[in-house]
């Protein structure tokens, strides 16, 4: 069985890198940029998770997307 975490890690450092570039992004976006790059969408959802728990990022709704954006 392989270890997930590291996979994870880096897909949290990714989002985090792209939203110090453009400062928010909607879920579908951040899929599908990180699905070009190799990582699946359960990955991308369990690293946006990781950044939540360790509060760096915000998740807000704007009608039927989910917005991610860094904590100020």
């Amino acid at each position: 069985m392989e270890n997930i975490w590291p996979i994870i890690g880096q897909a949290a450092g990714r989002i985090y890198e792209l939203l110090k570039k453009d400062d928010e992004k909607n879920i579908t976006k951040i899929k599908e940029i990180l699905r070009k790059e190799g990582f699946n969408d359960s990955v991308v959802v369990m690293a946006i998770g990781w950044l939540a728990r360790e509060d760096n990022i915000e998740v807000l709704r704007d009608n039927r997307k989910w917005i991610i954006k860094l904590k100020k």
